[in-house]
């Protein structure tokens, strides 16, 4: 069970702002011994790696204000109770300062969800309990038109870490065929994710597209390993190609992200060449500042240069591939 808290409030400056942190001292993650104070450590720590990630990019709030306990449970639209839940709209309360992004759902609903411009947004974000934070990959500028195409590399129950590795490796090597460059990421779990800048000239409909293309010939390359068949149940391979996470009001976690299990794991930006050896387990909330103080942020040029889904949609078009209806 969660404990309560014991010392007063703290402010800390961030940039220009000074932001204040309730309850510092109150278990986030008791099984590590880590704070609310140290969570908000760990994101200043890593501060230009996660703004880069949520920059101006309307972002969906993962919190846990209780931190993380046994028996935890994520509020659903069904219960609409739990001890975390998905805050897709700007909190009540919010300092002026808070930047929001306009945006449709599906469903036809709008919102304004939170799109970070500074540093400060994010600590604010953590005193409210967030951990994992779920930017979708568009510009407040823009909100139709993605301009980072992201496939995640889903592994099916019982499958490994290592054994989601050579599909990423596969995925970087026909993106280069392409002329693309990928950049991979632990979840923060057993799978990966790889990310591309794109020229944002493309509905979320056509990305997904592009993504379901890449998969089938990732699949081709690698057909005991990979699918990307849409029923769960008729899943028979390890590891699952979601292009459906390209979907409108899908989103993933962003890199920097911080898990929300008793070992406070992170989701980690990689370079390709340590992918072989890396484990999700290396990657902590304790960890995870002295690497990004020595290498910084391997996806610092994820958006150098933009990529044109061309090639993927004339390959899509060529098969007549349609992926099933959004779900």
């Amino acid at each position: 069970m969660f404990q309560v808290a014991t010392t007063a409030a703290e402010e800390i400056r961030v940039g220009e702002r000074l932001v204040r942190v309730s309850s510092p001292d109150k278990p986030y993650f008791p099984e590590r011994g880590l704070t609310k104070l140290d969570v908000v450590r760990y994101f200043l720590a890593v501060g230009d790696g996660i703004l880069r990630a949520l920059r101006d990019r309307p972002t969906m709030l993962e919190r846990w204000p209780r931190g993380v306990f046994e028996g935890a449970k994520v509020a659903t639209r069904q219960t609409n109770k739990g001890d975390a839940f998905y805050q897709k709209r700007l909190p009540a309360g919010a300092p002026d300062w808070v930047r929001t992004a306009h945006i449709t759902f599906p469903s036809g609903r709008t919102a304004d969800e939170v799109a970070p411009s500074e540093l400060a947004v994010v600590v604010w974000a953590a005193n409210l309990g967030t951990l994992r934070f779920h930017p979708w990959p568009v510009s407040k500028g823009d909100v139709e038109r993605p301009d980072q195409l992201r496939i995640d590399l889903d592994p099916m129950p019982g499958v490994e870490f290592a054994q989601v590795v050579p599909v990423a490796h596969e995925v970087r090597a026909f993106l280069a065929e392409l002329g693309m460059e990928g950049f991979p990421k632990t979840t923060g779990g057993r799978g990966i994710h790889v990310y591309l800048s794109i020229e944002p000239r493309w509905s979320f409909g056509e990305c997904r597209r592009a993504v379901l293309a890449l998969g089938r010939e990732v699949q081709r390359r690698l057909p005991d390993l990979v699918t990307t068949t849409w029923w769960r149940d008729q899943r028979d391979r390890p590891v699952f190609v979601d292009y459906n996470q390209m979907a409108r009001d899908h989103t993933m976690t962003s890199a920097y992200s911080i898990r929300p299990t008793p070992a406070a794991l992170v989701s980690a930006p990689l370079d390709w060449a340590e992918l072989d050896d890396a484990r999700p387990e290396d990657f902590d909330v304790l960890s995870m500042p002295a690497r990004f103080a020595e290498r910084g942020d391997p996806h610092a040029g994820l958006d150098g240069r933009r990529h044109s889904l061309e090639p993927l949609l004339a390959l899509a078009d060529s098969e007549g591939l349609e992926p099933p209806p959004e779900r």
